[in-house]
């Protein structure tokens, strides 16, 4: 009865997650139909606003061409009606010459004759008629001036889409995962020439398989990678995978995007849990700032800034009302207690997470603890919390507690301090977040959930949670496991 149930179950299970993936692949059908409408309607208005262009050019140079004929006409026209003007005044005069020729041919006296036959010799030397080109200065031919489209015809008869690059394909195997940085890596299907540079997207989900159209964050681009491969690198890890998409680019034209890809992100995610605080700690997400007032100084602030103003407070004034309260109503923490936890717990696996406090900061512990850690005790008095403290007031000192038990740390204090917790095998490390060199190590063996840890008192820290275990980190883990015997001296033994 009870594997029947098992088995009804899985089937069960896997049912659900099918009826789950096909209702995603139908959300996505609809999707790309809607796109489909869109994108075509978009192509007939660039087509419009191609052919609008082009024709707009034709216009031009037609209007351009037809005015250089006219200019080329008037010139001509102008040029042959000069010269028709000249040969009118010499016809004109000839006819003159011509006939006081005819009348001089009727005079008797000889002496007279002579002077006018001499006057008329000199007149018809002089003549214009005589002067003058018969021959037209510019001839009919417009010939020039014609044009043959046959070539440029032929062109846009030959006019097609342009050639689109084909989708990329992303390699899942050389696509790397690493100290909060991704490599993807994609390549080609067949060789193009003409590809001039790639568009890389991005996604953060919580789903694995086909990226999901509903609920999903909008996607990041990095625009012209000229190389087939790009790292993103200084990315919080925040949800559990990230989807990948290339498409190839022309000069002309984008092409189709690759098939996505999702890669896992594996980090522990976590936040301060501001309902269990001291009542002197202010505690914003990944923030923690000591108080003295306990809240009280900012509540009345914030009243008076609420008097000065008519209407519904803002937002923000409302959630940090609302925090108040909430903080006004425990008592996680009291006493000399200054702590605040995370509030996700370690369970298994290897995980990080980084602190770094404010230069003023005059003390504060960095650690972990069981859930069962009392509201007076602090963070490594106790035999379920480990932890390394520094403290700047006078002089720094800087030390590992654990069961009230204080060993003093004799190198310099980080600005960052990075922690590194391996459940399943034992071991708490803290490391110079900068430069990963080690700082110190508990072994023991973890037998409940741990919950990160942090004392703060007149100063503030910033956790940086979301970040993969470094290399270096890995690296060295790998060196202090072979070598644990010889290096006892450095840990505290629980």
């Amino acid at each position: 009865m009870g594997s029947q149930q098992e088995t009804l179950q899985r089937i069960v299970s896997t049912l659900a997650n099918k009826n789950d993936e096909i209702h995603n692949f139908i959300d996505m059908l609809n999707h790309t139909i809607r796109n489909v409408q869109v994108n075509s309607s978009n192509a007939i208005s660039e087509l419009d606003e191609e052919f609008d262009g082009l024709y707009s050019i034709l216009d031009e140079m037609k209007g351009s061409m037809s005015s250089t004929i006219q200019q080329e006409e008037a010139r001509k026209i102008q040029a042959l009606q000069d010269q028709l003007s000249q040969c009118s005044n010499a016809l004109e005069s000839s006819e003159e010459l011509l006939e006081l020729a005819a009348q001089s041919l009727d005079i008797k006296d000889p002496v007279e004759f002579l002077k006018a036959a001499r006057q008329i010799k000199d007149r018809v030397t002089m003549a214009s008629a005589f002067r003058i080109s018969l021959k037209p200065k510019v001839s009919d031919s417009m010939t020039h001036l014609m044009v043959d489209f046959a070539l440029e015809r032929r062109m846009l008869q030959a006019v097609k889409f342009l050639p689109v690059p084909k989708a990329p394909e992303i390699d899942p195997a050389a696509c790397l995962v690493a100290d909060n940085c991704i490599t993807v890596s994609w390549r080609m299907p067949e060789e193009d020439s003409r590809i001039d540079h790639f568009v890389l997207e991005y996604r953060k989900t919580n789903f694995d398989g086909l990226p999901r159209v509903k609920d999903e964050q909008r996607w990041e681009m990095i625009d012209y990678i000229k190389a087939t491969e790009y790292m993103l690198s200084g990315l919080k890890f925040d949800t559990k995978y990230m989807n990948f998409r290339v498409q190839a680019c022309n000069k002309a034209v984008a092409g189709e995007y690759s098939d996505p890809v999702t890669l896992e992100t594996k980090a522990f995610v976590f936040s301060l849990d501001s309902t269990s605080s001291h009542l002197n700690l202010k505690v914003e997400d990944t923030y923690v700032e000591w108080d003295p007032t306990g809240g009280k100084g900012q509540e009345k602030i914030k009243g008076k800034e609420n008097k000065s103003r008519s209407g519904a407070p803002s937002p923000k004034r409302t959630s940090v009302s609302t925090r108040s309260s909430v903080r006004g109503s425990r008592d996680r923490f009291t006493g000399e207690s200054y702590t605040v936890l995370g509030d996700t717990a370690v369970e298994s696996g290897q995980h990080y997470w980084e602190v770094r406090a404010q230069k003023d900061c005059k003390s504060y512990s960095v650690g972990v603890t069981y859930r069962n850690l009392g509201k007076f005790d602090q963070l490594g008095r106790t035999n379920s919390s480990w932890c390394i403290h520094i403290n700047n007031w006078l002089q720094t000192t800087f030390s590992a507690k654990h069961n009230n038990k204080t060993k003093t740390l004799d190198v310099p204090v980080p600005d960052r301090i990075g922690v590194y917790c391996d459940f399943d095998g034992g071991q708490l490390a803290f490391y110079n977040a900068n430069s990963k060199e080690l700082l110190h190590t508990f072994r023991t063996k973890f037998t409940q959930p741990l919950l990160p840890g942090f004392m703060i008192w007149c100063g503030g820290l910033t956790v940086s949670a979301g970040l993969q275990v470094p290399s270096a980190v890995k690296t060295l883990q790998r060196s202090e496991n072979g070598l644990s015997g010889s290096t006892s001296s450095l840990n505290i033994i629980a």
